[in-house]
This record gives C-alpha cells, sequence and structure tokens, in this order.
C-alpha cells in the first residue's frame, strides 16, 4: 500500500463529495435547517436515533443543539435528545421485545406531536430506524432522514431526507456530519444572532 496515494485520493475524494453535496443538496439541507426551527419555534424537541458510527453522530449533532455550535453566539439549550446514549434502556430494549424495537419504543415514551425525528442510516434500511419512522408517524411526528447511497427504504418513508451523493460509507458519514453543522448553525443563527 502507498500510504501517500492513499492519503492523497481519500482526501479528494472527501472534497469532490463535499462539492456534490452543495451541487445535489442544498434545497434539502435548507428545508431540514427550516423542519428543525419550526419544531424549536413552537416548542417542540429533535429526538435522533441511527446505529454504530450514526449513532455516535446523533450524540454529536444532538450536543452541539444542547450546548452550542458557535461560540460567538449565546444561547440557551435547544431540546434535542440522542436515543442512542442510554445502554440500559438500549440493552434492556433489545433483550425484551428485540432490538429492532428500541428506538420506537422510546419515540413512545418521549416522542409528541410536532417534535421532529432525526433518522441517520448510511443504507437507509436499519430495521429499527424505519420502526422508528413509524411510530414517529403514529405519534404525527415530523420525519428528517440523513441518509446515503440511493437512500434505502427510509427515503420512501421519510417527510425530508437528505442523501449524500456517495456509496462510500466513510464519505456518507462524513457528509452526515458536514451537514449536521451547517443546519445546526443556520438553526441558531437565525434564533438567536
Amino acid at each position: 500500500m502507498n500510504r501517500n496515494k492513499f492519503i492523497e485520493e481519500s482526501l479528494i475524494e472527501s472534497a469532490d463529495t463535499k462539492k456534490l453535496i452543495l451541487e445535489k443538496c442544498s434545497a434539502d439541507i435548507n428545508k431540514a435547517a427550516d423542519v428543525i426551527k419550526e419544531c424549536f419555534t413552537n416548542g417542540g424537541k429533535l429526538l435522533l436515533c441511527g446505529n454504530g458510527g450514526s449513532a455516535a453522530d446523533c450524540q454529536h449533532i444532538a450536543t452541539e443543539f444542547v450546548i452550542r455550535l458557535s461560540h460567538d453566539i449565546k444561547r440557551p439549550g435547544l431540546p434535542a435528545i440522542a436515543l442512542t446514549t442510554d445502554t440500559s434502556n438500549l440493552t434492556a430494549g433489545g433483550n425484551d421485545i428485540g432490538f429492532e424495537n428500541v428506538f420506537a419504543r422510546s419515540l413512545e415514551a418521549f416522542g409528541n406531536k410536532g417534535d421532529v425525528l432525526l433518522g441517520i442510516s448510511t443504507s437507509g434500511n436499519s430495521q429499527n430506524v424505519l420502526n422508528a419512522f413509524a411510530k414517529a408517524k403514529e405519534k404525527a411526528m415530523v420525519t428528517l432522514a440523513f441518509l446515503g447511497g440511493n437512500g434505502g427504504k427510509l427515503k420512501s418513508v421519510s417527510d425530508h431526507s437528505i442523501i449524500i451523493p456517495s456509496s462510500n460509507v466513510q464519505r456518507i458519514q462524513e457528509g452526515h456530519i458536514t451537514v449536521a453543522h451547517i443546519v445546526c448553525e443556520i438553526v441558531e443563527r437565525e434564533l438567536f444572532s
């Protein structure tokens, strides 16, 4: 393996993916910011779910909303909860009601009409995220998906989606966190600048 060549190719692929996001996803990014801003303005909360790296992204994104992203803005915390962080809840749910139901059960407990569910899935086919979207619909929540590739099954069941134009999981995940930072910064600047 030629490491320098690999590093160069990886960074170029990442940069090219970001350019494609600009070209293909700008309208969807604006819509996501509008949906989340409206949710907070109306007293709702943002709930997030995903698996693996996407679970980590949920925690990261929720923290940006609760604490803050832009250090030049003094603002109150915004209500965002990662459903991926309570190990007792996740392991009890996985054991007692099946891992495919853990996020739906948390939405049953915490989701309300007007809240937003953000599901993150590189494939768009995670069953526990799909089940969460079904529960969110039952509760009259707005659904937003961060996806990749062709969007998978989640594309057709989400109210709004951002599909990172790549089939490489690493590039999709990098795109998700980049888009999340942009959305968060738009929301906090428009609400509190």
